[in-house]
């Protein structure tokens, strides 16, 4: 049962959201090479419980550490560890934050100094699919119809693989709620999105196969062939005509840009995208 809340509660939802943001921003200051995901791990418990808040991941189903911190082929769910980040890996960091009763979470993909043009262009197209499912997301349409539009833009456009063992989902006073929100679908299919459904959409997408395997610690997912996947993820509150995007890049692509050892050249087509 998908639930709905009210413009109160989405202004508040959206607090959550930008305080995820800020957290991300704050990983974008000072990630280069040498520093450790357990060192960012660190920083983002600090930081979200100067800001009064709770990190939803700690300890959400024996999850053990703040962030996710997924490096290269890991899709999701990396540990945080003490392996010195290096030139040319892919980061991404997911996290969430209870704010006030309400959930904040979302994502974003780093790259650390340079990288051949078949990685950049996996970021830019995951970050631009995450914008085309976005704009389905209002009010008449079906979970399908942002599945379709990602899968659309990735894999039949690309041939990159959208893997489908991890979904997008709503979210609200819990982590995950109603709807799951696939990467790949078709139009049509799926829930009927009405106003004030609140979504995390997040399309995790492989350079190569879409296959992933689970590692023994239960958690981190890999590409079945090694390449290396990126994940982008907004929260995003449906509306009658336009969505509205709760989660705040802007101030995370603005940290990115003034760091240095950070490349910010996938994303020169795509820092313009808003819906």
């Amino acid at each position: 049962m998908i639930l709905y809340k009210t413009d109160a509660e989405v202004e508040l939802m959206k607090q959550s959201a930008v305080l995820v943001s800020k957290t991300l921003t704050e990983v974008a200051k000072i990630l280069k090479p040498g520093i450790t995901t357990f060192q960012l791990d660190k920083l983002c418990f600090q930081f979200i419980r100067d800001h009064k808040a709770i990190p939803s991941f700690l300890n959400y189903r024996g999850y053990p550490y703040t962030i996710c911190a997924s490096v290269n082929d890991v899709v999701v769910h990396g540990f945080p560890n003490n392996t010195a980040l290096k030139d040319g890996d892919v980061v991404s960091i997911d996290m969430g934050v209870i704010l006030n009763g309400w959930h904040g979470d979302h994502a974003y993909t780093f790259l650390i100094g340079e990288a051949n043009n078949d990685v950049l262009q996996l970021l830019r197209v995951t970050k631009e699919s995450l914008y085309k499912g976005i704009e389905k997301a209002i009010a008449g349409n079906r979970v399908g119809d942002i599945a379709f539009a990602i899968q659309e833009h990735t894999e039949r456009k690309y041939g990159y693989g959208v893997v489908r063992e991890l979904v997008g989902h709503g979210l609200g006073r819990s982590l995950h709620e109603d709807p799951q929100v696939p990467n790949y679908g078709k139009r049509g299919n799926g829930a009927r999105l009405k106003e004030n459904a609140v979504l995390a959409i997040e399309p995790m997408i492989n350079m190569g196969t879409k296959d992933v395997y689970t590692e023994d610690d239960g958690w981190t997912v890999r590409t079945r062939d090694g390449k290396p996947s990126a994940h982008f993820e907004h929260d995003v509150c449906v509306k009658k005509n336009k969505a509205l995007i709760l989660s705040d890049y802007s101030i995370i692509e603005a940290a990115e840009k003034n760091n240095p050892n950070l490349n910010t050249s996938y994303a020169q087509k795509t820092s313009a995208l808003t819906v």
